[in-house]
């Protein structure tokens, strides 16, 4: 064989540059991580790659088996086989964020929180999300980690349980250190309103509706102490 033929040989059996890159298990990979924080469903995986079910199995179990990829649960379809690369934490999006646990919405936490906030509240008799947050956080009450939207939306929910109510600071009285017109929180109990329908901010204070609330100070032109509404407000007892 002639110099020239066997290099020709050799060209033919040396393999393309890009022919690894091309295997069922690197196009599964480079897809998947192509998704970020969000996965991809397995069915989308063959349709996007037009690989059969027996390879894209084959390859997942072999990409799963060198801990590359990872398997997630999806909230919104449970059922179905969601994977990401190893690299990357599940969006909030896909597991419903700290509510849930495993793709189950964790009541036991939920409960304790809205204790913890109950408890705080009812301690300052009135309380900004912030000022629940805070709290919890120097006193270490809730022990694992928290963040102040997660206090807002267990205020908000309180709310609508009718177990607090939601109110805007008037400057005065139990609301003396919070800014005028800040969105604070108290105990239902002490408003009337533990039973019965449902009574929204509006509805438990006139500053809630009063639409010079942010220019309302205690010693302002516009101010509570000479507010009739605010002082009829105080008459009732309510």
């Amino acid at each position: 064989m002639s110099r020239s033929q066997e290099t020709l040989s050799l060209k033919r059996k040396r393999p393309e540059p890009n022919a690894l890159a091309l295997t069922p298990e690197n196009a599964l990979l480079n897809l998947i991580k192509s998704k970020g924080d969000m996965g991809i469903w397995k069915a989308d995986m063959k349709r996007e790659t037009n690989l059969s079910e027996p390879v894209v199995t084959k390859a997942l179990k072999a990409l799963q088996g060198r801990n590359l990829i990872k398997e997630v649960v999806n909230i919104q379809n449970k059922g179905r086989k969601h994977y990401m690369a190893a690299e990357f934490e599940p969006s909030k999006e896909l597991t419903g964020g700290a509510w849930y646990t495993e793709g189950n919405l964790d009541k036991d936490f939920i409960d304790i929180l809205k204790k913890s906030c109950s408890k705080i509240i009812g301690k300052f008799k009135v309380a900004t999300a912030q000022g629940v947050y805070d709290f919890c956080k120097d006193n270490k009450i809730i022990s694992v980690d928290i963040t102040t939207q997660q206090i807002l939306e267990i205020l908000r929910s309180m709310v609508l349980d009718n177990e607090i109510v939601e109110v805007k600071s008037t400057g005065l009285g139990e609301f003396h250190k919070i800014p005028v017109g800040t969105v604070c929180y108290r105990t239902a109990s002490g408003m009337g309103l533990g039973q019965g329908p449902k009574v929204g901010a509006m509805a438990s204070i006139p500053c809630g509706a009063c639409p010079r609330i942010n220019q309302c100070t205690p010693d302002g032109i516009i101010s509570p102490k000479t507010c009739k509404y605010y002082q009829k407000w105080l008459d009732f007892g309510i």
